[in-house]
């Protein structure tokens, strides 16, 4: 339906415009093309810089000497030269009050509320019970007893199932960022989006979703674990980050954020040290525990011990390597000696080989301020085709 790209519907996609056939289709789409998906980041990453602009009225002068300029017919070329920066500043202007005036409208108009459904039991938001169904606000708390669940839609993108003994809070929701506060409790999320646009906040750190299905839960330390069964999730905290398959699992600690990704599968042994290494203070203990992950590793879980690659003590970080390979042959361009050093592109390369996605932040698209510019001038002609 949309030939090889779809480029040209990032903007409606990302404002919620599409019919729920094409809107699917148009995710599926973004999460396998690298191209769309950097059309689609630039257009994103315009919005919120549209949203840092300040409104201001112009000034009088600008229509003044638009007037003069008129009015000097005589002199074709002096009015050519003054009028064209003239009329790009004021349609500058009216594109980019447009977009702010659209988005905030928008953003009205959905009361910054999600449905809730209940799915069993008396779900309450704000202490109210809400019956069969319900709206989440901005701040507002939604919370389960021992009997009770609910769904949550994620706006357009998704849903949020909550179950029993949870507390869940809505922080914000706009065009380009959907965010939730799990405090307590269990969730299960489906997100059909491109990555970054839903998040959900936990006492040790924040769920990315990457375009996925997962679970999130959180018991009254404020440790968390996630589990992965479609796509993938990035944990992070103060800059420490994992990219968690389908299949995988992750644990996290306040104070420590996330621990080393893990496949589900792997023996008791492998999991058991594997948290003794990520959390625990004694430097033995973390070296005993390691020693464990190690000769419990499968060839699957290299990707598990690319990860340490990164968290070892730089002493350890041969033995690390040496198990790695040992269990799958790395690229011809990747070295021994390389990768001990952390060479950035060999690290790629073996991670590219072991099929691990470590997102990082998108570099600015070249062709940004086109795709801004063309994203707000759509917003104004639909504002004014809805006048």
């Amino acid at each position: 339906m949309f030939g090889n790209h779809v480029t040209s519907l990032s903007s409606t996609y990302l404002n919620g415009e599409l019919p729920s056939g094409e809107h699917s289709r148009v995710a599926e789409h973004l999460l396998a093309c690298p191209r769309c998906r950097a059309e689609f980041d630039a257009v994103k990453s315009g919005i919120k810089v549209a949203e840092t602009i300040e409104l201001i009225a112009a000034p009088p002068s600008i229509w003044t000497g638009i007037t003069a300029g008129l009015d000097k017919k005589s002199s074709p070329r002096v009015t050519i030269w003054f009028l064209k920066p003239a009329l790009i500043a004021a349609v500058i202007v009216l594109a980019i009050t447009a977009s702010l005036l659209w988005l905030r409208t928008n953003r009205n108009e959905a009361g910054g509320q999600w449905n809730v459904a209940r799915l069993g039991g008396a779900p309450r938001i704000d202490a109210q019970t809400i019956g069969e169904s319900g709206k989440l606000g901005v701040g507002q708390l939604l919370e389960t007893d021992a009997t009770s669940r609910a769904k949550i839609d994620v706006a357009t993108i998704g849903n949020v199932e909550i179950d029993p003994n949870s507390r869940v809070r809505l922080l914000e929701t706009k065009a380009d960022e959907h965010r939730l506060e799990l405090q307590r409790g269990r969730l299960s999320a489906r997100i059909s989006a491109p990555p970054k646009l839903f998040f959900v906040n936990t006492p040790s750190g924040v769920a990315e979703d990457l375009g996925c299905a997962y679970t999130l839960e959180v018991d009254d330390a404020g440790n968390s674990i996630l589990h992965v069964t479609l796509g993938w999730v990035a944990l992070e905290l103060s800059g420490r980050e994992s990219s968690v398959p389908a299949g995988a699992a992750c644990a996290m600690k306040p104070g420590l954020g996330p621990g080393t990704p893990y496949f589900e599968d792997a023996t008791q042994a492998f999991k058991t040290a594997l948290a003794r290494f990520d959390f625990a203070g004694n430097h033995d203990e973390k070296t005993s525990a390691l020693e464990t992950v190690l000769s419990e590793a499968r060839p699957r879980d290299a990707m598990t011990l690319w990860y340490l690659l990164l968290r070892v003590e730089p002493n350890e970080r041969a033995n690390v390597y040496d198990r790695m390979a040992a269990l799958i042959p790395p690229p011809q361009d990747v070295t021994r000696d390389g990768v001990l050093s952390l060479d950035p592109k060999m690290l790629d390369s073996l991670r590219e080989k072991l099929s691990i996605r470590a997102e990082v932040p998108h570099e600015k698209a070249p062709h940004f301020w086109r795709k801004l510019w063309s994203h707000m001038l759509g917003r104004f002609h639909r504002v004014e085709g809805k006048r």
